[in-house]
């Protein structure tokens, strides 16, 4: 058996250590609505980590049984907020409190066909305002050169800062075996 093909991979971490001045943007449309589910199903969960996940590759949440998903994903302290469009799910924020004092962005974006419409401005200040109401030192995240092109500077814009940077090589996500024709 041949060993996976290896890519480089950097990942930026980046943080914001107070909340930002700028006031959070209005919806830009109409329909819109950000729904906390405090103990979402695994089955429900996957369709909306494979969704947003799929055109970037994710692979992490892949990789683990339903067990171990359930177990974080259904922890007081990790927060899915999803963002409908007109009732249908259109994107989600996962905030992970787990670590006392901070709030982690863990997992972040839109359903494809919602790219590209100001959602992703919406549902960022949505989630940065959610996540200082604990009051953390920080809240943070991190991309990579797998997510969108455009994502690091998206989350710079928004207010993040980047803090360390990491270059890797990867197991190519696209021959993990994890990805057929329909997820």
């Amino acid at each position: 058996m041949s060993s996976p093909a290896r890519i480089p991979v950097t990942t930026t971490y980046l943080q914001m250590t107070a909340p930002p001045e700028r006031i959070a943007a209005r919806a830009p449309r109409d329909g819109l609505t950000v729904v906390h589910c405090p103990r979402p199903t695994v089955s429900f969960y996957r369709y909306l980590y494979n969704t947003v996940g799929r055109p970037w590759w994710w692979v992490d949440r892949r990789r683990m049984s339903d067990e171990q998903l359930a177990q974080i994903i259904q922890d007081p302290l990790d927060e899915v907020h999803v963002l409908y469009a007109d009732g249908c799910p259109a994107g989600y924020a996962e905030l992970d409190r787990r670590q006392q004092g901070e709030v982690e962005l863990a997992y972040f974006g839109l359903m494809p066909e919602h790219i590209g419409q100001g959602l992703g401005r919406y549902l960022i200040d949505w989630a940065i305002a959610r996540a200082w109401t604990y009051a953390p030192r920080r809240f943070w995240l991190h991309t990579c050169t797998l997510d969108h092109e455009r994502a690091l500077d998206f989350y710079q814009q928004a207010g993040f800062t980047p803090y360390k940077q990491e270059e890797t090589l990867s197991d190519d996500p696209r021959t993990s075996g994890l990805f057929d024709e329909r997820t």
